[in-house]
């Protein structure tokens, strides 16, 4: 019999495919940076119980085009600074990627609220473009050109907060008790270029990115980076203190309360 691809996978191939996984090279991209500090009540409003406002309330956004091999990802990240006990990090609130491969794998394994969108990077010259877009919105505008070159940080771990969960089947609360993620990157970078322009946020009603106001623009750069990741649960969080937020990850907002659908199968 011919193979069965969606039948079981043998043991020896599941161990080379873990194997493969483990030696990845270094993968890198360039991308634009852009924090900006906004109104704390809005950073204070937007962070599940355990995480807590940093001492500044800073948005980070980042839009990247990464260099897979054999094909290229649009990667972006909109996150707010935030700490949890002593850990300083960033929490996201949506992550846009151009492909499925890597929304799925990063929500199912880590509870990062990615979503299918457009990214863009573009470069010409001096002038520089990044955004953004869902639903033919681009949420996310830096409109900007390079000022010059900054010296190269050190590699530097970066933490981002992640809250992993799975809906119950009857539309009611979850199905198993959800939990923080403490998401920890090692980031090398390359090259990195001081910008002088704007961000723009527009209105969005999937992407709400624009009550987060630019009040004061602290970074703009574009760079090469590359980065690691790897991940922990460091706590289990109740139920009820996650489910007014659950519509962050969302295009619907009445998407968590749907119940299964009529005439299923139970």
């Amino acid at each position: 019999m011919a193979r069965v691809r969606y039948g079981a996978r043998t043991e020896a191939e599941i161990t080379a495919a873990r194997a493969a996984g483990a030696r990845l090279p270094d993968i890198w991209s360039t991308g634009v940076v852009a924090v900006w500090e906004t109104d704390p009540d809005v950073v204070a409003a937007v962070l599940p119980p355990p995480l807590k406002p940093a001492e500044r309330p800073l948005v980070r956004a980042n839009i990247s085009k990464v260099e897979l091999p054999g094909y290229p990802l649009g990667a972006g990240s909109v996150a707010v600074a935030a700490a949890h006990g002593h850990q300083q990090g960033w929490y996201p609130l949506v992550m846009p990627m151009t492909h499925e491969r890597a929304l799925i794998g990063g929500r199912e394994v880590f509870g990062e609220p990615k979503k299918l969108g457009e990214v863009t990077v573009e470069r010409d010259g001096l002038v520089v473009r990044a955004a953004l877009a869902r639903h033919g919105i681009a949420f996310v505008e830096v409109r900007a050109a390079v000022s010059g070159p900054l010296p190269l940080p050190d590699p530097a771990e970066k933490v981002d907060f992640y809250f992993k969960c799975l809906p119950a089947v009857d539309g009611s609360g979850f199905d198993a008790e959800p939990v923080l993620v403490h998401c920890v990157r090692n980031e090398k970078v390359r090259r990195l270029e001081r910008l002088t322009g704007d961000v723009v946020l527009r209105e969005s009603m999937y992407d709400p990115v624009a009550d987060l106001p630019v009040r004061a623009l602290v970074e703009l750069t574009i760079g090469e980076k590359t980065t690691d990741q790897r991940g922990r649960v460091v706590e289990r969080v109740a139920a009820q203190a996650l489910l007014p937020y659950l519509h962050q990850r969302y295009d619907d907002p009445q998407q968590i309360l749907d119940g299964p659908p009529q005439g299923s199968v139970r």
